[in-house]
C-alpha cells in the first residue's frame, strides 16, 4: 500500500513519523507545496545573533505522544525559564499580573472588587439551553461581563488570534465545556479535579486555564530543530516545492497532479495541509467537502520580532509577556519576551521582543506596508511597556492565513465532513483545523491516524 501525505507542517511529519513507527517497511510520499518543511512552525536565526519564531514558539510538555516524538527525532526540549510563568494583561493603561492562585486573584487589581465578586458568583451561576455558546457570552454568562473582557476575550487572541464574539466554546476549549456539563460550575468542577488528582498522586494539578497543564518547552535552536529533524529522518520521502493542484479517483486509487506537471498515484491520502489548501486540491473532486473545508476562516496575522541593546531599554518586564483585551483598542494582540523565556533567543547585550498584529479582531493590520505596521507596533510597545528606543534589529512575518478559527458552528460543519468522508475510502483529512490547533493537538491527531491505519506498532523508523 502507498501513501501519499500532503503538506510537511507538523501534522504530516508526525503522521509520516508515526506510520513508520508502526510500520518500518511502509511506502510513504510527503508532498510539500512551499521551499521548507514546517508549516506555521518557522524559526529563522539572523546574522546579528537573534533567534526568531514566526510561528509557534513551544509546546507544554504534558502530553507523551510529542516527548516521545521528540526521543524519535532525537532532539532534546528545552523548558521555559521559570519568569515565564509571570503573564501580564494591558488594562486601563496599566499592566496587571494575572493571578496564579486564589488569594492573588483577591488582591489582583485586574478585576474591580465587584468583578471579582462577580466572578466567585459563578459557584451558583445559571445554565444554558444554548449547544453552541461563543467565548463571549459563556463567559459571560459565568464569570460576568468584565472577566469576560479581561480574562476571556485575551485569553482568546493569546490561543487563537480569536473573537470571542465568534468562536464556540465547546470546539475551542471542550474541557472547559465538559466540566461545567458535569459540575455545573467552573470553581466547584476546579476544587473537585484538583482534590482527585491529589488523592492519584499526579504532581500536576489541573489549573484555572483552558489548556492541559505543563510546562511550555521548545528546544535550544528553535521550534524548527523538530520539524527539521523529523524532515531529516524521513529524507528522500519529503519531497518540498511539489504543490498538488488537483486530486481525482480511479478505481482503488487516488490520483495527485503536481505543479510540474507528473502525475502520482497511492492507495491511501491524507491531507495535512491547511484546511483553504485542502479545498483548492478536493474542489474538483467532490465540492461539497470543498466548500465546507473553505468555509473554516483563516484571518492574517503578522508576527514582529523587535530586537533591543538592554542599554537602550533597561528591563522592560520580568515574565513572559502581555496580552491585550480588544477593549484597549491597540494594534498588538499582546507580545512575548522571547529573551526571557528561552536561552540563545538574543545576544548576551540584547532582548528580544515579539509582537502579534492582526488575526480575527483586526485582520487588516496585519496587512499593513511595513512601515505602518512597525509604527503601530513601536507605538504600543512605548505606551504599554515605556519603550521610546527604535529597534536594533526587525524581523515581521506575515502569515495571510494564520491560524484556524473554530468559530460558531464548527462541530456542526465537522459532522458534515465526517458524512462526506464515508463516500470516500482512504482519504484521511488531518492537521489543526478540525480538533485542535496546538502542536500538542497535531502530534496527538497523527498518532491516532497511524493507529487507525496501522493497530500494531513496529519497531522503529529506518533511518
Amino acid at each position: 500500500m502507498r501513501i501519499c501525505i500532503v503538506g510537511a507542517g507538523i501534522s504530516g511529519l508526525a503522521t509520516a513519523q508515526a506510520i513508520l513507527t508502526r510500520k518500518p517497511d511502509a511506502e510513504i510520499v510527503v508532498f510539500e507545496a512551499g521551499q521548507r518543511v514546517g508549516g506555521k512552525v518557522w524559526t529563522e536565526a539572523s546574522p546579528e545573533g537573534y533567534l526568531c519564531e514566526g510561528g509557534v514558539n513551544g509546546f507544554l510538555n504534558k502530553i507523551p505522544r510529542t516527548l516521545k516524538l521528540c526521543e524519535e527525532a532525537g532532539v532534546s526540549p528545552v523548558p521555559a525559564d521559570t519568569s515565564a510563568q509571570k503573564r501580564y494583561v494591558y488594562s486601563r493603561s496599566e499592566l496587571h499580573k494575572l493571578p496564579e492562585k486564589p488569594p492573588e486573584f483577591l488582591a489582583s487589581r485586574l478585576l474591580s472588587v465587584p468583578g471579582r465578586l462577580r466572578v466567585l458568583y459563578e459557584l451558583v451561576a445559571g445554565g444554558t439551553d444554548n449547544p453552541d455558546e461563543t467565548l463571549a457570552e459563556f463567559g459571560t454568562r459565568r464569570l460576568g461581563r468584565e472577566a469576560f473582557e479581561r480574562l476571556i476575550d485575551p485569553m482568546a487572541s493569546g490561543v487563537f488570534a480569536g473573537d470571542a464574539t465568534q468562536l464556540s466554546l465547546k470546539s475551542c476549549f471542550p474541557r472547559i465545556h465538559e466540566v461545567e456539563a458535569e459540575y455545573h460550575s467552573l470553581i466547584r468542577g476546579l476544587i473537585k479535579l484538583q482534590r482527585k488528582a491529589r488523592r492519584s498522586g499526579k504532581k500536576d494539578t489541573p489549573g484555572p486555564g483552558p489548556g492541559p497543564g505543563g510546562t511550555l518547552t521548545s528546544f535550544a535552536n528553535g521550534m524548527g530543530t523538530l520539524t527539521d529533524a523529523l524532515a531529516l529522518q524521513l529524507g528522500d520521502r519529503v519531497r518540498i516545492a511539489s504543490p498538488v493542484q488537483e486530486i481525482s479517483r480511479n478505481g482503488g486509487h487516488y490520483t495527485l497532479l503536481l505543479g510540474n506537471g507528473t502525475v502520482e498515484e497511492c492507495e491511501t491520502l491524507i491531507l495535512a495541509a491547511p484546511a483553504h489548501a485542502q479545498a483548492g486540491m478536493l474542489r474538483s473532486f467532490d465540492l461539497a467537502l470543498a466548500a465546507l473545508l473553505e468555509a473554516i476562516p483563516y484571518p492574517s496575522l503578522a508576527v514582529c520580532c523587535f530586537g533591543y541593546h538592554k542599554k537602550n531599554v533597561g528591563q522592560v518586564l520580568d515574565g513572559f509577556g502581555f496580552l491585550v483585551p480588544s477593549k484597549e483598542q491597540r494594534a498588538v494582540l499582546g507580545a512575548i519576551i522571547d529573551s526571557n523565556v528561552f536561552p540563545g533567543r538574543a545576544p548576551e547585550d540584547s532582548i528580544l521582543l515579539r509582537s502579534m498584529v492582526g488575526g480575527a479582531r483586526s485582520p487588516q493590520l496585519a496587512r499593513l506596508p511595513e512601515e505602518q505596521l512597525i509604527d503601530r507596533v513601536r507605538n504600543d510597545l512605548r505606551d504599554i511597556l515605556g519603550i521610546d528606543a527604535e529597534p536594533d534589529f526587525i524581523r515581521i512575518f506575515r502569515h495571510k492565513k494564520a491560524i484556524p478559527q473554530y468559530v460558531v458552528g464548527h462541530a456542526v460543519r465537522l459532522d458534515a465532513i465526517n458524512t462526506i468522508m464515508q463516500r470516500h475510502p482512504g482519504l484521511i483529512l488531518t492537521g489543526n483545523a478540525f480538533k485542535g490547533v496546538s502542536l500538542n493537538d497535531c502530534v496527538v491527531n497523527a498518532e491516532k491516524t497511524a493507529r487507525a491505519l496501522f493497530p500494531q506498532p513496529g519497531t522503529g523508523v529506518p533511518m
